[in-house]
């Protein structure tokens, strides 16, 4: 891995709901591939370094989603934030054997430990004080690259999606189901991927997601940067991991927001047991899934009480 980070600077195309947000353009290199990222700061930060979050977000997302939500969230609380495309996904490099789409739990954790060492070097940035903030699936890769990684201070999870066996079999329709799924997935790889739409109308055939919602709405998800591409090679890695299981492997101080409303809590609740005490946990009411990505509230919400533990004000009990 390799962090020959370069950059360029800009206003933030949010200006007009974030007036006091800059952005500036990161690159980063990870396994031979360069990733695009970008970094938010508060218009008037001074000299003085600022502590950095590196924001990732749900499956198949870019970086202008939810990401770029909470990291402009972020900056009005004082912090400098970092979002940025894995490989394979919106403006970044290919994965291996020029690869695209691909929901790889391995490389997307392995591009966030590099966004880590990336973070560290820039010279806006207080490296004493970096966290992680992860969103929906990204939850467990963050989990994964924190996890025994000195660079980083906490982490904190928002909507979480942290799935186990058990877990995957309910939602992907039995151990039979995910059989099936496993062998589309070896089928894609062997004949070098099948890429597929990801988001459609209710009811739509031959999707990931034909739920409508977030993803297939031009003021929501939809946006001109999402690719609404799905790899269906993805498939096997994506339901043989279980982020929910061993959650001893966090060292870390660790927040989460959830809602008993939102997408599988039952692996969060399962996380947070295993972790016997040592995290904060805060369930909002009847706030869904995708309502935590766009909807300013429950966004204001949740980045009150991640950065409240952040900068450890918060209490350590579940």
């Amino acid at each position: 891995m390799t962090s020959n980070a370069t950059s360029t600077s800009s206003k933030s195309a949010a200006s007009a709901a974030h007036p006091d947000v800059l952005t500036r353009t990161v690159t980063f290199e990870n396994a031979g591939s360069r990733l695009s990222g970008t970094l938010y700061l508060p218009e008037a930060h001074g000299d003085d370094p600022l502590p950095v979050v590196v924001v990732t977000g749900a499956w198949t997302a870019v970086e202008e989603q939810m990401p770029a939500n909470y990291a402009r969230a972020l900056v009005e609380h004082g912090f400098a934030a970092f979002t940025f495309d894995f490989r394979g996904w919106g403006k970044s490099g290919d994965l291996p054997n020029g690869v695209r789409f691909v929901e790889s739990p391995s490389a997307k954790t392995a591009d966030i430990r590099e966004a880590f060492e990336c973070v560290a070097k820039l010279p806006e940035v207080d490296a004493s004080r970096i966290y992680g903030l992860g969103i929906c699936a990204s939850a467990g890769y963050m989990v994964d690259a924190v996890a025994g990684n000195p660079l980083v201070r906490r982490i904190g999870l928002v909507a979480p999606w942290l799935q186990n066996k058990a877990i995957v079999e309910a939602v992907y329709g039995s151990a039979e189901g995910v059989a099936a799924l496993i062998d589309v997935s070896r089928a894609a790889e062997a004949s070098g991927g099948e890429i597929i739409t990801a988001a459609g109308p209710e009811g739509a055939e031959g999707v990931l997601m034909p739920i409508g919602g977030y993803y297939y709405e031009a003021d929501r998800g939809a946006i001109p940067e999402y690719d609404d591409k799905w790899n269906n090679a993805g498939w096997e890695g994506w339901l043989t991991y279980y982020p929910a299981d061993d959650p001893q492997r966090l060292d870390k101080p660790l927040a989460v927001v959830h809602s008993e409303a939102a997408a599988i809590p039952e692996g969060t609740h399962r996380f947070l047991e295993g972790l016997g005490g040592r995290a904060s946990a805060e369930w909002l009411e009847d706030v869904s899934q995708f309502d935590f990505y766009d909807v300013p509230e429950n966004i204001t919400r949740a980045t009150k009480t991640i950065t409240a533990h952040f900068a450890g004000t918060a209490d350590a009990d579940v």
